[in-house]
């Protein structure tokens, strides 16, 4: 199978320039170009028995590049549509309450993203034990909830951001992406994912 990049319908974003999300799209399209490149290395390295060494480290780089695309296609989507606020009635809404309290889901992935490195704040939903996971994930192919299903991904490598903001400014992007967050989008899945 041969992937392709998606087109991703977004509104004018507050806080971030189309330059920003020109740029973040460009290397979103790497990824996928890359995943497709290294699929096609494999097959013609396994029909003409290549070398078992490099085929070992091509299948390493294919998870960096395919998680990479995956990231990017959950982030992206999140902000189709347009903002919304989280429902107080959705399912997600309580879910969180019960967890999070008065301090929130917001504040927790707030603190979470304001972590030092680059990586991306991810919320998770368990199906098995009916909660929600939020957690640093510094390289994209590592350190990810093995069969928990993405709820929401903020992005915290520098080419999220860096074409607005340094990286001392970084929580301004962050707020940037809330100000821009389809929590309708999240709640969709996370009643797909329970």
């Amino acid at each position: 199978m041969t992937y392709s990049p998606k087109t991703f319908n977004f509104p004018v974003l507050q806080g971030l320039s189309e330059k920003q999300i020109k740029v973040h799209l460009a290397l979103y399209e790497g990824y996928v170009k890359h995943v497709n490149l290294i699929a096609e290395q494999l097959k013609k390295m396994r029909d003409e028995k290549g070398d078992a060494y490099l085929m070992s480290e091509l299948r390493r780089r294919y998870a960096f590049e395919f998680d990479g695309m995956r990231m990017h296609e959950y982030y992206f989507s999140q902000f189709e549509g347009g903002a919304t606020a989280m429902n107080a009635d959705s399912s997600l809404a309580s879910t969180v309450a019960e967890k999070y309290g008065d301090a929130g889901l917001i504040a927790h992935i707030r603190e979470v993203a304001g972590s030092r490195g680059i990586g991306w704040a991810v919320v998770y939903g368990d199906p098995i034990a009916q909660k929600i996971h939020t957690v640093f994930v510094g390289d994209h192919e590592v350190g990810q909830l093995a069969g928990l299903p993405i709820l929401l991904a903020l992005d915290l490598w520098e080419h999220s951001y860096m074409v607005d903001y340094i990286p001392a400014e970084k929580k301004n992007y962050i707020d940037a992406f809330f100000a821009n967050l389809n929590w309708s989008v999240v709640e969709k899945r996370f009643d797909e994912a329970m």
